[in-house]
């Protein structure tokens, strides 16, 4: 009862339910909500400072960002969802919120695609500087095992790297990108490799054009860390993989590597395990192993940290599809 209560008195003011409508579409930090609300930072902070101290929302630190989200677990938690559930989808503040939160996402979204076209010509190099990828693949096909995999689905395939890799292995594989850049590098590299079992394709991560069930294996390499929401692109990875199907991640550990975010359009500054547990359960996957790879020693400093994820599709894998006839259904 009392924690009901304190949760009710911490939202009892205008401001912060517009926060909470605001924290329901997506993270955001202070500067951004400023923006969007119109207001002081001081007078902004200290609304989150109540609503976190009543477990309304959640805070966690990204180098030199805090980061507010509703809580998702707890009383408070569920009493921040009810609140959102209860206000009034045409009321105009709140649909003005919601257009400038839209403003800041698109460009988020632009700075992102600048990055991505400037520098899909060095996209390897660039990767190589934080992390080994000879080992993060190495390690990716260790975790996959032996089981044969009929059509691999990468999501961000960028220059088609895993493709590459896993194209011993599967049947058949396509690549989803949302950079044309990328997908013009993925095409040379799989012609330059002799691959003639996997093709590239443009798409977005949040609405996948395939159906329901379409893959019985699909990736994600270094690409959760770039995305506004990471638990949306997870259920869309979870909507196309057929039932016993597995899902694999690949993203840095939490770290402090500000850079990363101010020079390489990074939105998060690493994915932490308990974050990563929250998005699979909310989509429907059973976390099977979780690895982690320490960054190398390096003469000009260490690498980062990255972890991988295997999680599999509830159910019984049915009866194998044939490969070229799911390809050639999807749209």
């Amino acid at each position: 009862m009392d924690e009901i209560l304190a949760g009710l008195r911490a939202a009892g003011e205008v401001t912060r339910v517009r926060i909470l409508f605001v924290l329901s579409h997506g993270e955001a930090n202070v500067s951004e909500l400023t923006q969007i609300l119109g207001q002081s930072q001081p007078r902004v902070s200290r609304h989150l400072k109540l609503m976190a101290e009543a477990g309304l929302i959640s805070r966690h630190k990204e180098g030199n960002w805090v980061l507010f989200r509703l809580r998702e677990e707890d009383m408070g938690g569920a009493l921040a969802r009810a609140i959102v559930d209860l206000l009034p989808g045409g009321d105009p503040v709140l649909a003005g919120d919601l257009a400038r939160l839209e403003d800041i996402r698109n460009r988020r979204a632009e700075a992102a695609a600048i990055y991505f076209r400037d520098n899909a010509a060095r996209w390897e190099q660039l990767r190589s500087l934080h992390v080994r990828e000879e080992d993060v693949e190495h390690a990716m096909v260790k975790l996959a095992g032996s089981q044969p995999i009929r059509l691999h689905v990468d999501l961000g395939t960028g220059t088609g790297a895993v493709l590459r890799r896993f194209a011993s292995r599967a049947a058949q594989s396509i690549g989803i990108d949302s950079s044309r850049d990328m997908l013009a590098m993925a095409r040379v590299n799989l012609e330059s490799a002799g691959i003639r079992n996997a093709q590239v394709r443009h798409g977005e991560i949040y609405a996948l054009p395939f159906p329901d069930g379409f893959s019985d294996f699909v990736t994600i390499h270094q690409v959760l860390h770039f995305l506004e929401d990471p638990a949306r692109a997870l259920l869309e990875a979870a909507r196309i993989l057929e039932p016993g199907g597995r899902l694999l991640i690949v993203d840095f550990a939490p770290h402090d590597v500000d850079e990363l975010r101010t020079d390489h359009a990074h939105r998060r500054l690493g994915i932490a395990a308990e974050h990563m547990a929250q998005w699979l359960q909310r989509a429907g996957l059973m976390l099977t192993q979780h690895d982690v790879l320490p960054p190398p020693w390096r003469s000009h400093g260490t690498g980062l940290t990255v972890s991988l994820w295997l999680a599999t599709a509830p159910g019984t894998p049915g009866q194998q599809k044939n490969s070229a006839a799911a390809l050639e259904s999807a749209p």
